[in-house]
């Protein structure tokens, strides 16, 4: 490819992204729609770019966005809000991705005849929320602020659930042996060790930020942090997916905890930490935007090229495959939600029902399909063109959802209720 064209092509696609975003507030449409469309046109059609080229880097496009998405999340939560709603965003993401992975491994087990193991492994890969999908939407539907923190929630532990589970399934087909209740305490583990390492590791920074803040690059220092961590806590055998957002989360909040502890009292003993100052507004404003924009960078050229790996002949082969998939996702989220109105009772109906097409998928459910692929070879080798229905399904499913919120949603009345997602736990 002539190197003036790829520049251009690059060029293009981010003018294309940028526009794409935008145009979410207005029409609803999410812009990885937008995106993979993109890469389907520039791929599959136009024979613009050659995907065989970049195949290899998919796997690392994905995860290195989802690191970034991950960590802007958790910069974004308070502490507080939530304390308050985990335990409801818990329940979500746990019973909407275990009934999710069921309904799905039971139509490959009674319909492609899989055995359970790899039936399960695919239930696993397509089915978590995506945090990448959720994290914008939110910032543009009219829910309250219980259900926007509730999903978000959800979403976020939803990564880091699937991840596990795939690797345990991966692990149980490659011939290993694991009984429920190693599963069960290698999946507590494994949270207990990334919540630990993640907190401690956003502590630490919190403490170092406003040294190195006066210092060139320190966005980047940031960000090679966060890589450190997220291999550090992989090395230690615990959830990477969910150290990266407490880290956030931590190097976030933890300013706040230590005035309300009052452990920057003058009267406090003096020491080399307490001497440092508090981290400021400022500061975390400006490694929202950094991470944010790099996110969106990578983010971008991922789903582009996911379009770009798309093979017609095997979506046409796998479409009924995939309609039955998304009926088993939808029954299974209707399922969930419902049965949810018995500890959500301040929601209404309406809310309700927006929260039921609330299930997109997004990127980990493609960077997991490609990671089964490269490990388990071509028994899996529909998985990524069935990945990319499912993605592209679901997300019309949410576009379905955020335009019935417009009309059945009241708006809002005061300047109180317009508080953007990104404020909201402020």
């Amino acid at each position: 490819m002539d190197l003036n064209f790829l520049f251009a092509l690059l060029g293009g696609l981010l003018f294309l992204a940028f526009i794409a975003n935008r145009l979410v507030r207005f029409t609803g449409v999410p812009d990885v729609i937008i995106l993979m469309a993109t890469g389907v046109i520039i791929g599959p059609v136009l024979h613009w770019v050659n995907p065989t080229q970049f195949r290899g880097s998919a796997h690392g496009f994905g995860s290195l966005a989802l690191i970034l998405i991950l960590f802007e999340a958790g910069l974004d939560l308070k502490l507080r809000e939530l304390v308050s709603h985990f335990a409801s965003g818990f329940w979500l993401s746990v019973t909407s991705f275990v009934v999710s992975m069921t309904a799905v491994a039971l139509i490959f087990r009674h319909v492609m005849h899989f055995t359970w193991v790899p039936s399960l492994l695919v239930g696993a890969v397509l089915g978590c929320t995506s945090s990448s999908i959720i994290l914008p939407v939110l910032q543009q539907v009219n829910l309250r602020r219980e259900a926007k923190v509730m999903l978000l929630v959800e979403a976020s532990l939803s990564d880091g659930l699937a991840v596990i589970t795939v690797s345990t399934l991966m692990d149980l087909a490659a011939g290993g042996n694991a009984s429920p209740r190693g599963v069960a305490w290698a999946l507590i583990s494994s949270l207990v060790l990334a919540s630990a390492c993640g907190s401690l590791a956003g502590m630490l920074w919190s403490y170092l930020l406003p040294v190195l803040s006066e210092e060139r690059f320190w966005h980047v220092l940031t960000f090679g942090a966060v890589l450190l961590v997220y291999s550090g806590v992989h090395f230690l055998q615990g959830n990477e997916l969910v150290a990266i957002p407490v880290f956030g989360l931590t190097l976030s909040n933890f300013p706040a905890i230590r005035k309300r502890l009052k452990l920057d009292d003058k009267n406090a003993k003096i020491d080399w930490f307490y001497q440092m100052p508090m981290q400021s507004e400022n500061h975390h404003e400006q490694m929202l935007s950094f991470h944010g924009e790099l996110a969106f960078l990578i983010r971008t050229f991922f789903f582009v090229l996911l379009g770009t790996l798309v093979v017609f002949s095997e979506v046409r082969k796998l479409a009924w495959l995939a309609l039955g998939c998304l009926g088993a996702l939808f029954l299974a989220r209707f399922i969930v939600v419902q049965l949810g109105r018995f500890a959500w009772r301040g929601f209404s109906p309406h809310e309700r029902e927006i929260m039921v097409c609330f299930f997109p998928r997004g990127l980990i459910t493609a960077v997991l399909g490609l990671q089964v692929v490269e490990t388990r070879g071509t028994d899996f080798a529909f998985l990524p063109s069935l990945a990319f229905a499912l993605i592209l399904l679901t997300n019309l499913i949410l576009l379905i959802g955020t335009l019935r919120a417009r009309r059945i949603l009241p708006q809002p009345e005061t300047a109180a209720a317009q508080v953007p997602v990104e404020n909201m736990m402020a």
